[in-house]
């Protein structure tokens, strides 16, 4: 039995990794042409020199674990549909069941392997994505200007303990910069009590932020009334070179919040969604990012288990190609069903655990179901 599961997980694993390998060439190459048109160009300043092509071929490099991991369910799918379809074709699956390979230890030893592809799916989503996407923003940032998201940057919010405070970072410099943070402070009843503008902010080893160049205004808290009219809000500016501001805010969550959820670490997000949450802040988005982070490897067993019906199938000469085919379109539909799930749950407030598992449960119902009717009616 030995032999069996090394024949298999070589084939599969081989046959997995060119399909990858292909994929990755792929977009490695639409990914170069798309950053063709920012070589020579230096902005804000940098001391570093223009983005050349060495910078480019780097930062393209450090976008192939994110597409690796996104591409991976496809790519076990794909490549387990050719090792079973071949195997089947060439008669060596039909050996094999007569050497004792029934249906039942057929899907253990894929359960086996979608255990390591599943480790696998998870190293690479959880540490390696997260490191390799952070590291390109930077270097793009050095030679070209600065990590931001959107045209408002990132907000976070923090309650201290006779105010509250919303909290806007613009950007982030390539050495761990803030630049144009923004303090709005409330009191309990939300009324705005100052507004505390910087150019620039660095993190203290206290985990205090220092302000540089700062412009504080503080308005007064009650609007007193005349027998005419309202007396008009009084504004009180002070202006500072450097001001420390203590925060429970760190450098992780401020990166955090300027990359992309899907970017983020498993660990990383649970934090950052705790965070959400103690200051009453609106964590959909991140939740449901959550537990598709949780739920996402498993969908390369899923996968497999869905490639193992092909073995049982029948092949006349060349007639594999259209079974390869019909896998392909079946890793795409998980692929638009999962993103779909993710967009309509954000929007409809669907239960995040539920929205994330939903599309893995189909597909697993569905190739357990195909599965079982090729072996037990056919």
């Amino acid at each position: 039995m030995n032999t069996i599961r090394r024949l298999i997980y070589k084939e599969t694993i081989i046959s997995v990794a060119l399909v990858a390998l292909g994929f990755l060439a792929l977009f490695f190459f639409f990914d170069f042409v798309d950053e063709l048109s920012h070589i020579g160009k230096s902005f804000n300043g940098s001391s570093f020199g223009s983005y050349q092509v060495q910078h480019a071929l780097l930062y393209v490099l450090l976008l192939m674990p994110n597409h690796l991991y996104e591409l991976l369910p496809i790519t076990v799918l794909i490549g387990g549909v050719l090792v079973m379809a071949r195997f089947a074709q060439s008669s060596e699956f039909t050996i094999l069941r007569t050497s004792g390979l029934g249906p039942g230890l057929a899907l253990k030893l894929l359960v086996g392997l979608g255990a390591l592809f599943i480790a696998f799916t998870f190293v690479v989503g959880d540490y390696i994505t997260p490191l390799a996407d952070r590291t390109a923003q930077l270097l793009k940032a050095r030679y070209m200007g600065q990590i931001s998201i959107g045209q408002t940057g990132a907000w976070l919010k923090e309650k201290q303990d006779k105010s509250a405070f919303a909290v806007n970072v613009s950007a982030m410099s390539a050495d761990g910069q803030m630049r144009g943070v923004r303090l709005f402070e409330f009191d309990h009843k939300g009324t705005v009590l100052s507004l505390t503008t910087a150019q620039q902010a660095t993190f203290g080893e206290d985990g205090s932020w220092n302000l540089l160049d700062v412009k504080r205004r503080e308005f007064s808290a009650v609007v007193e009334k005349t027998e005419n009219a309202e007396k008009p809000l009084v504004i009180k500016t002070v202006i500072m070179d450097a001001l420390r501001w203590p925060t429970t805010i760190h450098a992780g969550m401020v990166t955090t919040a300027l990359l992309k959820p899907d970017r983020m670490g498993t660990v990383d997000l649970f934090q950052y969604i705790r965070h959400l949450e103690s200051n009453k802040q609106n964590s959909q988005m991140y939740e449901i990012q959550f537990w598709k982070k949780v739920f996402y490897p498993l969908s390369c067993l899923v996968m497999l288990v869905l490639a193992l019906p092909f073995a049982y199938l029948h092949f006349r000469s060349g007639g594999i190609t259209a079974y390869v085919f019909v896998g392909v379109l079946i890793g795409i539909s998980f692929f638009v069903l999962n993103n779909m799930f993710e967009y309509f749950g954000n929007q409809n407030a669907w239960n995040p655990l539920l929205t994330a598992a939903a599309p893995s449960l189909v597909y697993s119902l569905f190739s357990l179901g195909a599965f079982g009717f090729l072996i037990y009616r056919r």
